[in-house]
Formats: C-alpha cells, sequence, structure tokens
C-alpha cells in the first residue's frame, strides 16, 4: 500500500495541538472563576493534574499567555492575572502593508465612525486652553476647497487634539494606529474616486461649532467633514 492509498483511506487529523486546547481551558477557566488583575493562577502541578496533561504543555501554554499579556511572574506568588496592553500587541499587526484590502477599508471606516461619535466627550471636557490650542492649528491651514480632500499633516494635528480632547487614553492610543492605516487606503486605490469633490465642513467651523455649538451640531458638522470619505467607501 503506497502513501496515495493510506491517504484516501484515513480521515484527516485534528491539527490543533495539545496546547492549543490547554491554552482555551485556561482561558476558560480564568473566566469561569472570575478572576481579576492580581488574582493568583493555580500553580503549574494542579493545572496538570486537573486537565490530565504533562507540567511541560501547561508550561508552553502559560508562555503563550504571558506573551499575550494575560497573566505575568510575580516571585513568591507564582503567576497572576495582569491587564494586558491590548493596543500595544495590535500595534505590532497594524501594518498596512500586510493587512487584507477588506481588512483596511473597515479600519478606514472605524475611524470615521469614532470621530462622529465623540461630539458629547469633546463637549464635557473641552477648556478654553483647548479652544485656544485649536485655533492655532486651524489658523495655518488652507481653506476648505473642492480640490483639497485629505492632508496627513493637517489631520494628525487637528484630530490628534479632539481625541487628546476626550481624555480617554484608550481613544488616544488606537487613534495613533488609526491614522497612518487611514492615510496609506487615502492614497492606495482601494476607495472609489469622485470626479469632483463635495464642499465639506472645514476644521475651523468645527472649532467654531465646539465654541459656540452644541453636540448635535458638531456630529453634524464632522460628518460634513468626512463627506467625501463616506462617498468614497460606497460610490460605485
Amino acid at each position: 500500500m503506497d502513501l496515495a492509498d493510506i491517504k484516501q483511506e484515513m480521515k484527516p487529523m485534528d491539527t490543533s495541538s495539545l496546547v492549543d486546547k490547554v491554552e482555551n481551558s485556561l482561558v476558560d477557566l480564568l473566566q469561569k472563576r472570575k478572576l481579576s488583575v492580581g488574582d493568583v493562577i493555580p500553580k503549574e502541578l494542579e493545572l496538570a493534574e486537573a486537565l490530565g496533561v504533562s507540567r511541560t504543555v501547561i508550561r508552553e501554554a502559560l508562555t503563550r499567555l504571558r506573551i499575550l499579556g494575560l497573566i505575568e511572574s510575580k516571585k513568591k506568588k507564582g503567576s497572576v492575572i495582569t491587564s494586558p496592553d491590548l493596543f500595544g500587541m495590535m500595534a505590532k499587526s497594524m501594518n498596512p502593508h500586510v493587512l487584507a484590502p477588506e481588512t483596511l477599508k473597515e479600519i478606514f471606516e472605524i475611524r470615521l465612525v469614532l470621530e462622529i461619535g465623540m461630539a458629547d466627550l469633546l463637549f464635557q471636557r473641552i477648556t478654553k486652553e483647548d479652544l485656544i490650542t485649536l485655533h492655532k492649528i486651524v489658523a495655518d491651514e488652507p481653506p476648505a476647497t473642492q480640490y483639497h480632500l485629505f492632508n496627513i499633516e493637517h489631520e494628525i494635528a487637528f484630530h490628534g487634539k479632539l481625541y487628546e480632547i476626550t481624555g480617554n487614553e484608550t481613544l488616544k492610543k488606537f487613534q495613533k494606529m488609526l491614522l497612518p492605516v487611514f492615510d496609506y487606503v487615502h492614497n492606495s486605490g482601494l476607495l472609489n474616486k469622485q470626479p469632483m469633490l463635495k464642499m465639506f465642513v472645514s476644521h475651523k467651523e468645527l472649532v467654531d461649532i465646539l465654541e459656540s455649538g452644541t453636540p448635535e451640531m458638531f456630529r453634524n458638522g464632522m460628518r460634513s467633514h468626512l463627506e467625501n470619505h463616506f462617498t468614497r467607501l460606497f460610490a460605485g
């Protein structure tokens, strides 16, 4: 019997490794016990006996959890639950050159949705000093025209300041990863092209709304500001 005959007679085996299964079991255990940051997890020997596997398998599975930032080793305590640096890990894979086109477009969409939705945070937390800074940022920008859609330096300065004003550290970290992808998608040819861009609410007009308008006005203004990007997504 040759290899071809053997392949025909045998079913493909489950290729997920024992370590994969143990890793999933450990994550389930942490969730079921409702362990929180700082809590100690069971020792390697206890886990090996409970799952019926070797300590070597347990050790490798725990190493994966450490890499993910879910646990860390503490002297005299063993392994404890920790708060993972989600964006630190995500940043390593947020390379536009290796992401699939559909994923890139979805990331592009995420940024548009976030910036329309941040209105209430901005109005709750913006200060006079923030407004002064925003006025300085927009003072050097060219006026909004039908030919000016996107400038990465202006985007980073203005929109980066908006994320800062929200006071949400997670949003700020996320924005730093989104902007390079946004710029890449804008220049990549993944989106539809418009023969003529529509006039849109400028950065300066958005600052005016922040100074004397309402969250609802800002949401509408930001939607208008991003109108050309939305059109490029949905046209066709």
